[in-house]
């Protein structure tokens, strides 16, 4: 079982997801305080971020990280951080590179989907493939993505590295379920105050981009814990969240008619269209398994992780 953590008291586990949950919500509505304290409003979806966004938006993102490591050290105390979030390269390396590509690939191709399931709709405003220049805006989006790819660890060292496997830890099926609905709610509502900015939803009021973040969280999860399972490390998870918030926003607006408006709720992976595409790709690995942290073996988990997985004399995976 790829989500091996230290036993804990039932007490000390509520007390450190308490811990975990308050730190980093905290630490998103401080870092987001210049913001919200000015007034700024994101009204359209083509607007650049300035200075102070992108630094209050860095700054948000170390937040789950801190408060994980924060609980592992001192609540829980004394647990190796790289082991109990999962902060290792998939091994061997050939595993290593099959894992970051499919990080890539899935996200890429569930955005491919969605942009094509909302041209079909009507609802995106397709602008056609330009061949011209368009190996190196691939390039620099990708580019972009891996100046930015170290603050993604610092969300999934909090969401995949400690939240979901604390939440089921030891479970049955209703317990596993029960871990990605809270996650997944977790997660969606810890970007509150930038929804609340119009951050992910321009143009829309609260009370609609709340909702639909709630919707692309609780799908979009899956698939980051997916890739997280597969591997036993979450450093593909990493990658699969800074393609979608990085790469995956600029294919929209890449293959869009500029002049057009852009709005998130009814393309890309935010919208509906996101949102059908990836609850496809959820309910399949759902259905085969691949959604439970067992169908990774203990057998897969020593060839993925020899060095990280030291079982003693009839000791297993679930038995850590």
């Amino acid at each position: 079982m790829t989500l091996a953590t230290r036993p804990l008291p039932l007490a000390n586990r509520r007390r450190g997801l308490l811990v975990y949950l308050g730190l980093a919500c905290l630490g998103m509505w401080a870092a987001m305080s210049p913001l919200l304290l000015s007034g700024f409003h994101r009204g359209d979806a083509r607007e650049e971020t300035g200075a102070l966004q992108e630094v209050c938006i860095a700054a948000a993102m170390l937040a789950p990280a801190l408060a994980a490591i924060f609980v592992v050290r001192r609540v829980e105390g004394g647990g190796r951080v790289r082991d109990t979030l999962a902060l290792r390269w998939p091994r061997p390396w050939g595993r290593t590179a099959r894992a970051c590509l499919t990080a890539f690939a899935v996200p890429a191709g569930l955005t491919a989907a969605a942009l094509a399931l909302g041209t079909l709709a009507g609802r995106y405003p397709f602008d056609g493939v330009h061949a011209n220049g368009l190996g190196a805006r691939a390039a620099g989006a990708v580019l972009n993505m891996l100046v930015w790819l170290p603050l993604f660890f610092g969300e999934e060292l909090g969401w995949q590295g400690y939240l979901f496997p604390r939440l089921a830890q030891e479970g049955g099926r209703r317990r596993l379920i029960r871990a990605y609905a809270l996650t997944g709610t977790a997660f969606a509502l810890w970007h509150l105050p930038t929804l609340l900015m119009g951050g992910q939803y321009p143009g829309h009021p609260w009370y609609v981009s709340v909702p639909a973040m709630l919707v692309s969280c609780l799908l979009i999860l899956p698939v980051f814990t997916w890739l997280r399972l597969r591997s036993g490390s979450v450093v593909p998870a990493v990658i699969g969240h800074a393609f979608v918030s990085s790469v995956s926003v600029g294919m929209v607006r890449e293959f869009a008619d500029p002049t057009a408006s852009l709005d998130p709720l009814h393309m890309g992976m935010a919208g509906w269209p996101g949102w059908v595409a990836t609850g496809t790709f959820v309910a399949f690995l759902a259905l085969t398994g691949r959604l439970r942290p067992s169908f990774h073996t203990p057998a897969r988990v020593r060839e993925l992780c020899p060095a990280d997985t030291d079982f003693g004399p009839g000791q297993t995976a679930r038995s850590r």
